[in-house]
């Protein structure tokens, strides 16, 4: 298995990789019925899709509002109509369950004296309230939000905010995504990569290459040099 070398910071994406996106529509799923599954990916499916498509048109707007937009988006299209379980969802999306080696990984880096931190779509609120419910604060050295920018992933001031809050170059920075365009992104910007393949995605033909594909973060620690 490859190696990264020369690694400062360890830096993640939010949603997918650290966060079970899934898991708002699973804490109600009994609610949602039939159609949990079908909601639920498409749900982040439009969540993506407008953060994409927004960035182009030059229309950016806090990822509360993308998600809520997504969900409307996937309950309309789905067939379901029930204000009070809408408002679950987005409040599940504030507690939304980490994986369950998230933890030990980010405890495992912190020994070893590297930095930590978040990269994400996500706004400040989202992220705090997501870090705080999974406990995952003290393993963290920053959390930071593409809000700073008004732009999202992938474009590439997303990336660079993230090395001048750590003060550290693009090769400096193993990079976490388990989104497949996102890792390419980040190594098409200079990060050394590590996509988390937690859904046995196909490779994106985007420019950038992953240096290491892993299922989860459990063996992260292994690959850093």
């Amino acid at each position: 298995m490859k190696k990264l070398n020369g690694i400062k910071a360890c830096v993640f994406d939010a949603y997918g990789t650290l966060f079970d996106v899934h898991s708002a529509v699973g804490k109600h799923r009994a609610r949602v019925g039939a159609k949990a599954d079908q909601l639920s990916m498409l749900w982040r499916t439009k969540q993506l899709e407008y953060t994409w498509l927004r960035s182009l048109m030059n229309a950016y707007v806090e990822f509360w509002q993308v998600t809520q937009d997504g969900l409307d988006f996937a309950m309309e299209t789905c067939g379901i109509e029930d204000a009070d379980l809408r408002a679950d969802l987005m409040n599940a999306y504030l507690e939304l369950d980490c994986y369950p080696e998230v933890k030990d990984t980010l405890a495992t880096l912190k020994r070893r004296g590297l930095k930590t931190a978040v990269l994400s779509n996500g706004s400040p609120r989202m992220l705090k309230a997501a870090i705080d419910s999974s406990g995952l604060g003290d393993h963290l050295d920053g959390a930071y939000s593409v809000d700073e920018v008004g732009i999202y992933k992938p474009d590439a001031r997303v990336y660079d905010l993230a090395c001048a809050q750590l003060d550290v170059e693009p090769m400096e920075v193993s990079f976490q995504s388990s989104n497949a365009w996102d890792a390419a992104a980040a190594a098409h910007f200079g990060m050394q990569v590590v996509w988390i393949n937690r859904f046995g995605q196909t490779r994106e033909r985007l420019p950038g290459e992953p240096v290491v594909e892993l299922r989860t973060l459990a063996e992260l620690s292994e690959v850093i040099a």
